[in-house]
Order: C-alpha cells, then structure tokens, then sequence
C-alpha cells in the first residue's frame, strides 16, 4: 500500500491524478488545498473512498507539517501553486510565497522518510523561446516572470535535495493542458465558454503566438506511469502536446467545433508573459505513452460532453 500526497489536489491537474490514482484501491489518496484557485467539487472523494481532502495551506508550515506528521507519507505530488497568466501577473508577491510551499513540502519529505517527490513545473521556465523543439536538458532555461522563476527555483531545491539529502524526484514540465475540468480563466476553457454563449473571443495581439495543447489523459497517463515504473527518477519530463498551433486558429477551431456565431475581436498584446512560441521535445514523455496522443479536436469534443466545468 502506497500513501500518497497530492499538493493543490483540488485544481484541475491535481484533482484528475487524484482520481487515476484512486484507481487502485491499495493506495491511499490525501489531497490538500487551500481552496484560493481549486475547488472542493473537483476532488473525487465521492467517487472514491480511498480519497481524503483536508484543507490546508502548503505555504504554511504549521498547516502542511500537521499532515506530513500525521499521515508519514510514501510519496508527494507537489502540484499546489498560484497558476493564470493573468492572476500571477497581477499577484507577482503571492506568486513568490509559493517558495515557502515548496521548502516546506522539501523539508517534511526529507525528515518523515517520502520516498520521491513529483513537482508540478512549467513550460514557462524556458521563457521566450531560443531553441525548438524545447529540450529538458539542453533548452537554455529563460525564465524572468515571477511565475516561471518560481518554478525554476523549485526545481533547483530538488536536484539541491536529492544531491545532500538523497531525496529522489521527478520534475515535470507542464506545456498547455486541457479537458472538462479546467479552471474557466485558462485559453481554452474561456474561448468555449464564450463561443457556447456566441460572444466575442477576444485574443491579445495578432492571435500569431502559437502553442501546443495536451488533452488531460494524455498528461495524467504519462505522470502515472512515469510513478508506477520508476521512469525518469531524478529527471525532468517535458508533457505536452506535439502539434504547434497559432492562438487564431484555436480561437477558429472552437468557432467551428462548436457551431457558434462568435466573432474574433482583436486587442493589444499582454505587455508581459505571452511567449511568441512554444513547443516540447516529448521524446521522454512518448517513452510513457502506451498509446498514441488524443487530438486536439478529440479532446474539445470530449470537453463538449460534459461542460459543467465550463459554462
């Protein structure tokens, strides 16, 4: 039996690897969040009863620590952070406590014996884009934004951890992810919204910046895996999708999956944080995938079919 911490379990990643690892009934699942950009209904305790949520700040350590003393933890999924382009904009100071998150989980793992931490990093930490495909070990690392310096600094206590203290880890970069559970102010969730209700889609810039999209069960099956065969352990992953599309044609491809009389409406460029391009080298995470990538239309159809996340 495996006991299992997933960190900002109630956001939309956290709370689908939740539920695949609730999957087996010999491990046991103990999702925390904070609730500021999860939400309760996205834990699937009710589905599984091998599933506990407490609310708890990660940033907090007399919080956190309560729950690592308590439970002594197998493994951890650090997944909790402030997350939005626009929210971590806005909010630079509360992007920034989440280092404290990140020590706390790094510390309390070390001393009540974790086997192996999994963290939630991003594709923003190659910042505005020097080579394609974007290497996990070659790619300079670019990353200026509050945000993507945070997680280059969770990155940098693991490998620090593992060197000193010999706690394993895996590092996953997320690129763009989607699917039904989606929080409503990410790009692809907000252009179907609008586009259900025929209104505007508004897009910053010329809609030229481009990006790959990575359906939900395509990023939780290679993370699963990747824990269940001890792949790529003290090693960083790259999960994303492989076709790079531009920000119009996804805005276009919405309008038409969905029948919708949305017009696009054009306005002036983010002053920060809209990279002109991304797209992973998935050569590790294709090592994971015992099945071909779901399509991006595939994955909106899939989205379409129970919007309750959405409108």
């Amino acid at each position: 039996m495996s006991k299992i911490l997933i960190t900002g379990g109630a956001g939309f990643i956290g709370s689908c690897l939740a539920e695949k690892l609730a999957e087996k009934p010999e491990n046991t699942i103990v999702v925390v969040d904070n609730l500021r950009t999860g939400e309760f209904r996205k834990v699937p305790t009710s589905k599984h009863n091998n599933v506990q949520f407490i609310k708890c700040d990660t940033n907090d350590y007399a919080d956190i620590s309560a729950v690592f003393f308590a439970w002594k933890f197998d493994y951890v999924f650090h997944y909790a952070a402030l997350v939005g382009v626009l929210r971590t904009l806005q909010h630079p100071v509360a992007v920034l406590d989440d280092i404290a998150g990140i020590e706390n989980v790094l510390k309390l793992s070390k001393n009540t014996g974790v086997k192996r931490v999994y963290f939630s990093s991003s594709s923003e930490v190659y910042g505005e884009p020097v080579e394609f495909p974007q290497n996990e070990h070659t790619t300079p690392l670019n990353s200026r934004l509050p945000y993507a310096i945070v997680k280059n600094v969770g990155e940098a206590y693991l490998r620090s951890y593992q060197k000193e203290y010999d706690l394993e880890y895996t590092i996953f970069r997320f690129f763009n992810t989607f699917g039904p559970k989606q929080s409503r102010d990410f790009v692809i969730s907000k252009f179907l919204r609008l586009a259900m209700r025929n209104e505007p889609i508004t897009i910053y810039g010329d809609g030229s910046q481009t990006r790959t999209f990575c359906f939900i069960e395509d990023n939780i099956e290679a993370c699963t895996n990747a824990f269940y065969r001890n792949e790529f352990v003290n090693d960083v992953v790259n999960v994303g999708g492989t076709i790079e599309v531009p920000i119009l044609e996804v805005a276009q491809n919405i309008i038409s999956l969905t029948g919708s009389s949305s017009e696009i409406k054009f306005v002036a460029p983010l002053e920060e944080g809209d990279m002109t391009r991304r797209r992973p080298d998935t050569t590790k995470m294709m090592k994971l995938m015992d099945r071909p990538l779901i399509s991006f239309e595939e994955g909106i159809k899939r989205i379409l079919a129970d919007t309750s996340y959405i409108i």
